[in-house]
């Protein structure tokens, strides 16, 4: 039984072709040229008339969300979808529905709107993670390894959905198909089965985080974390480098997270000079006057003689008894300014642990190690504070008869 679109076409076209018929080819051609060139008309006007106004109306508006949606292309992927559905809707009524290409075109169409919904809802999916990333939540739980699993979900669906149309079967026979070739998929996806797994532990327990500066030794890595996607992270090292790693190697590799540093009250330095072993000795009366002189030093000085005083006479030793005596060391009391001197250091926290120590020594001399910690914790600032720390320690030395082991001179001395 014809329709009404199907007789006024017969009508229209009777006169060029008059043994025109519904199941003939001139018919099945006008037909099929009826619904692209109105198919075509309906995505013009749409383009050209109705998103200019859009646009102009998202621009007016105060909403970031609905600029993200225009820039992730949304509203243009949108309009893909009205001239699949005329074509959908409309080839019933021009083409016999036992007809093979009334069945190809419902198809096509139906095809068409599911692989441009799917682009649409990425875009949705992309603005949602921009929007995110923009708050102050992204540092903490980063949620890109997320979006690209669901875009892969939704690709998957709409793929065995595909197939069901093209098979016309049903979507539960074509996925009971796939179990077949499960193993397959498995070693095809392996990566991302694992980098789905890492980003659930990521996430869960706040391991890393977009920003984060973490070393991998093994891969060479020094630098901070832009993203971590479903299948790759991506560090930009510090000399401007990009490094991309797997994303399950962040929980199968030993990775240092400076993000504990990042958040603390400074950032430690940790270093130590070696003092040559042959320049340590017992301070004289002329190294104490000159050492006496220092502001630093001087409660520091009256405490030790105090403190020696009472020992010499509760132990009945005389001034002219060497041998028995305490005396100060230029170590110790070097130590004891270094100390003082990072205790007043304006660019040392003083909240944190500061304290100036021996390590063992070794053929190398006397270690005397610097603990503490810099205010400033950006990269070159805190290099700067460091350097100039060791500046001054080093310009020190001489003034306490002390020496910093140096290979080359002590083989030439």
């Amino acid at each position: 039984m014809s329709t009404p679109a199907q007789e006024y076409l017969l009508d229209v076209f009777t006169g060029v072709f008059p043994t025109l018929t519904l199941d003939s080819f001139n018919y099945q051609v006008i037909a099929l040229s009826t619904l692209f060139l109105f198919a075509t008309i309906l995505y013009l006007i749409a383009r050209l008339i109705l998103r200019p106004k859009l646009i102009a109306w998202i621009a007016k508006t105060s909403n970031r969300w609905d600029d993200a949606l225009h820039e992730h292309g949304f509203f243009r992927r949108l309009l893909h979808i009205l001239p699949a559905m005329f074509v959908y809707l409309c080839t019933p009524m021009l083409i016999s529905e036992s007809s093979s290409l009334s069945s190809l075109l419902v198809k096509g169409a139906q095809l068409y709107m599911l692989v441009s919904g799917l682009l649409a809802i990425y875009a949705i999916l992309s603005t949602v993670e921009d929007a995110y990333n923009a708050s102050a939540h992204a540092k903490r739980a980063p949620i890109t390894g997320f979006i690209q699993v669901l875009k892969l979900a939704l690709t998957l669906l709409v793929l065995v959905l595909c197939i069901s149309l093209i098979a016309d079967k049903s979507p539960l026979l074509v996925v009971s198909g796939f179990t077949a070739i499960a193993a397959v998929l498995l070693l095809i996806f392996r990566d991302t089965i694992l980098g789905f797994v890492a980003g659930i532990q990521i996430a869960a327990n706040r391991m890393f985080n977009n920003g984060d500066w973490i070393e991998v030794q093994k891969f060479e890595v020094d630098g901070e974390i832009k993203q971590i996607g479903l299948t790759t992270v991506k560090v930009q090292n510090w000399d401007n480098t990009i490094s991309t790693l797997p994303t399950y190697s962040l929980t199968t590799e030993v990775i240092k997270n400076w993000r504990g540093m990042q958040e603390s009250g400074g950032r430690r330095i940790k270093r130590a000079i070696y003092i040559d072993i042959q320049s340590i000795k017992l301070c004289d009366d002329a190294l104490l006057s000159t050492l006496s002189n220092i502001r630093p030093l001087k409660d520091y000085m009256q405490s030790k003689y105090k403190d020696l005083a009472e020992y010499h006479e509760s132990q009945n030793i005389a001034a002219s008894d060497v041998g028995n005596r305490r005396a100060l060391t230029n170590i110790g009391t070097f130590r004891a300014y270094l100390e003082h001197y990072l205790r007043q250091h304006p660019m040392v926290n003083q909240s944190l642990t500061v304290m100036v120590r021996q390590l063992r020594p070794n053929e190398l001399g006397l270690p005397l190690e610097l603990y503490c910690f810099s205010k400033e914790k950006n990269w070159v600032a805190y290099e700067h504070i460091q350097a100039d720390i060791f500046d001054h320690v080093m310009a020190m030395l001489p003034l306490f008869e002390l020496k910093a082991y140096q290979r080359d001179s002590n083989l030439k001395g």
